[in-house]
């Protein structure tokens, strides 16, 4: 087996997981868990349009 032979196999390996990851990530069954995982930055914001006063302050004051 030559070096060659071995890239190829190299190539389509890598070919194979990255159109598995594709599927993967494109599938409908996943989209739930994604669409709630792309809401997470925003879970923390309170729910008042109120600041929190501490939090707005910098600290040099």
């Amino acid at each position: 087996m030559d070096i060659g032979t071995l890239r190829g196999l190299g190539t389509a390996l890598v070919l194979i997981a990255f159109v598995g990851m594709l599927i993967w990530v494109f599938s409908s069954k996943r989209q739930k868990g994604f669409d709630e995982a792309a809401n997470l930055p925003f879970a923390d914001e309170p729910e008042s349009g109120k600041r929190d006063d501490k939090a707005s302050r910098s600290k040099n004051e």
